[in-house]
């Protein structure tokens, strides 16, 4: 019982890799992907725009979908899912397949959130759920890490011709190709792993069920409710609005290569996100949740304006410590979210977790606002989201005890 409950802890940990290794390398290709597909900003964004709505459209089914055919099945559909997404984008690569793409392997990932948590808690026990989540979250973080740098990988070597595996595969022009046939071979090896795995019987918890209609309505009356929504929405916004953009900014106004340097430095941004998340659990055992947050997002502001306006080396440093500061804002935020009402908490995280789609609208924003006024004007739209983190700060009801949840698997 305890090889079988390792083995899929071992899974989850696995699957929590591959979602954060499909969904974080979007970023280090967008100057690759205007170039092939000689595209706009606003054109460009309208990709991770396609990932993220997927969230909206899928979490709140996905949740009442494990409850009728049970967590394995949904776990191979929403591989069977990506993998067509990613086979679509290989074998016909263009910009609306890539709309479609990406959407497709959103609605894959956004399947998988809704089941790994509860399965998670599952299988490692309920004990051990605090630190199989941070554990989680450390995985997640080196998935971001690696997965710019495999494309840069991938990219140069096609290029130079040492790399024979993709020659007959990928367009000349299209190097960035050959990731998403690395991700159908993943997706299909996924497939199989947990076709032949054992699942063990999930009892979901209060916390954790999918509430009626009338439920979510209730919640959403209250403004406080409402008010963490758009707080999650600017979080995950913000997030992705850097990440996506910082490759593009680095050669527009810097002149480094994307291919190196731009997919270098969005790998550190999320390497560095992953240790600030580190020293964030620790600092939260000694200081109020919401002093720690108003101290990070402030630290965070001020990363972003020297990366906005100055120079190359200092972009270059700037743009990832923006990840490490940002770190603590989400298990933040969901927490004292989940503190403000005293009940139904399975439909608020619901609720919160539809937030994600500030990832699909403020990179869309950035990119239009870049197309009229140029990309550094357009990522200034970011101040007003962080702005709005950094108010949480002092309006949100304090955490009695401040024990900040661990909350894994965010994009």
């Amino acid at each position: 019982m305890k090889n079988r409950n390792y083995y899929i802890v071992g899974l989850i940990m696995l699957t929590f890799f591959v979602i954060s290794f499909l969904t974080n390398v979007i970023g280090p290709l967008i100057p690759d992907i205007i170039n092939g597909f000689h595209l706009s900003l606003t054109l460009v964004a309208l990709l991770p725009f396609a990932f993220f709505i997927a969230y909206g459209v899928m979490s709140i089914p996905a949740g009442m979908l494990i409850e009728k055919y049970k967590e394995k099945k949904i776990m191979i559909a929403a591989f069977v899912v990506a993998f067509l997404g990613a086979l679509l984008l290989s074998c016909f690569p263009n910009y609306l397949t890539a709309v479609l793409s990406l959407f497709l392997i959103g609605c894959g990932m956004a399947m998988l959130q809704v089941v790994i948590n509860p399965l998670l808690r599952t299988s490692g026990g309920e004990e051990h759920y605090a630190f199989n989540s941070v554990l989680a979250q450390l995985i997640f973080g080196l998935a971001s890490f690696v997965s710019p740098l495999v494309y840069s990988y991938l990219v140069v070597h096609i290029q130079s011709g040492s790399l024979h595996t993709f020659a007959g595969l990928v367009p000349a022009n299209l190097p960035w190709i050959s990731l998403y046939w690395l991700f159908t071979l993943i997706c299909i090896f996924m497939i199989a792993i947990i076709g032949l795995s054992k699942f063990p019987s999930v009892a979901l918890t209060k916390e954790e069920t999918v509430g009626a209609l009338q439920t979510h309505i209730d919640l959403l009356k209250k403004p406080v409710v409402v008010l963490y929504f758009f707080a999650l929405f600017c979080y995950v916004g913000t997030e992705q609005g850097i990440a996506n953009w910082i490759s593009q900014f680095l050669m527009v106004y810097h002149h480094y290569d994307p291919q190196t340097t731009g997919a270098n430095a969005v790998a550190y941004f999320w390497g560095l996100m992953t240790a600030g998340g580190v020293l964030g659990l620790l600092l939260l055992k000694l200081i109020d949740s919401r002093k720690v947050l108003v101290g990070f997002t402030l630290l965070a502001m001020i990363s972003l304006t020297a990366a906005l306006f100055g120079s190359g080396p200092v972009a270059r440093i700037a743009f990832p410590m923006v990840g490490f500061f940002a770190s603590v804002m989400y298990p933040i935020i969901f927490s004292l979210a989940l503190n403000s009402v005293s009940e139904h908490h399975g439909s608020f995280s619901g609720i919160l977790v539809t937030g994600i789609t500030g990832g699909a609208v403020l990179p869309l924003i950035v990119g239009w606002l870049g197309d009229h006024w140029g990309l550094r004007t357009g990522l200034c739209f970011l101040y007003l989201t962080m702005g709005y983190i950094l108010s949480i700060g002092f309006w949100a009801r304090p955490i009695v005890t401040n024990k900040t949840l661990s909350f894994s698997g965010r994009e």
